[in-house]
């Protein structure tokens, strides 16, 4: 199916109004896109931020009327004006096959292996984890995802108590369930991240418990696995030391290299932090829980 994408010049405080008014004029998709280089690495918990300058992009069918649509959106947008906006064909191509083509098996260290579930393993004797990308992120792709594995593929989890917060798309519960972990919980803010999560888990046999914060039992772990981002990491402390055993192990990923002193500073006062380990501009922390 051919078709047309219309790229919108929008500001912070019209992309959520004019996402609306396309998906009433029938766009088969609306997105955004930073469209002036304006990276957010720090976003509040349980919000969506959006760029200053902010491209909102639809996608529709190559039949539709231009000059038709463009007139009931600016009829939907009054009295906002209509942003200036360019029209460009959309190559027809099998997206899902060209992505699928481009997705291969992964190794993080000695026995994890993450695998998109259309492709035979590599090494069917090591841990294999099959994944496919879909509603929540986490593919083992990001530099933050994959130090995390590669501690885990180091660590002795067999029969201990993991908590995996923002547990995204599940890879890192999933990795510690099949590494022996007697038992597994996700966490996150996002439904869809706790659906994907378990979608994973019944595709690799394991079973995960996952929660939203505000329901998550009081339970303490002998592990606390986190892969966020530095503020809420910081913020996070009290709540992710309230799960830890003593003795317990912490790893907190998701942290630029700038921000490790802060992150690391907010845990010191319950555990021992071991040196950062960095991958590209990501770096991983660790740490173990003092003695009561």
């Amino acid at each position: 199916m051919a078709w047309i994408q219309l790229i919108f010049n929008s500001s912070l405080d019209g992309a959520d109004h004019l996402s609306d008014c396309l998906s009433e004029c029938g766009a088969g998709a609306v997105t955004f896109q930073d469209s002036a280089d304006q990276p957010i690495y720090e976003p509040d918990i349980g919000t969506t931020p959006l760029w200053t300058s902010t491209h909102v992009i639809a996608l529709f069918d190559a039949d539709t009327d231009i000059a038709s649509l463009i007139a009931q959106l600016t009829t939907l947008l009054a009295p906002q004006a209509l942003p200036d906006y360019k029209v460009e064909a959309v190559e027809d191509k099998d997206w899902v096959r060209e992505w699928m083509d481009n997705f291969h098996p992964m190794s993080f260290g000695d026995t994890l292996w993450i695998c998109p579930s259309w492709h035979t393993p590599p090494e069917p004797d090591a841990i294999n984890i099959l994944l496919d990308p879909g509603l929540a992120f986490g593919t083992g792709t990001h530099p933050t995802t994959a130090l995390c594995l590669n501690w885990l593929d180091q660590a002795d989890v067999k029969d201990k108590v993991v908590i995996d917060y923002g547990c995204g798309s599940g890879i890192l519960a999933i990795a510690a369930a099949l590494l022996g972990a007697k038992k597994v919980i996700g966490v996150d803010i996002d439904p869809q991240a706790l659906e994907a999560t378990q979608a994973n888990a019944k595709r690799n046999h394991v079973t995960i418990d996952t929660y939203l914060p505000e329901d998550c039992p009081d339970i303490k772990a002998d592990l606390i696995i986190a892969n966020i981002l530095a503020g809420p990491l910081q913020q996070l402390a009290p709540t992710l030391t309230a799960f830890s055993k003593p003795q317990s192990d912490i790893v907190l990923s998701g942290i630029l290299a700038s921000q490790a002193n802060s992150v690391s500073q907010a845990y010191q006062p319950h555990f021992d932090m071991a040196p950062a380990v960095q991958k590209e501009d990501w770096i991983r922390l660790t740490g173990h829980h003092h003695a009561n």
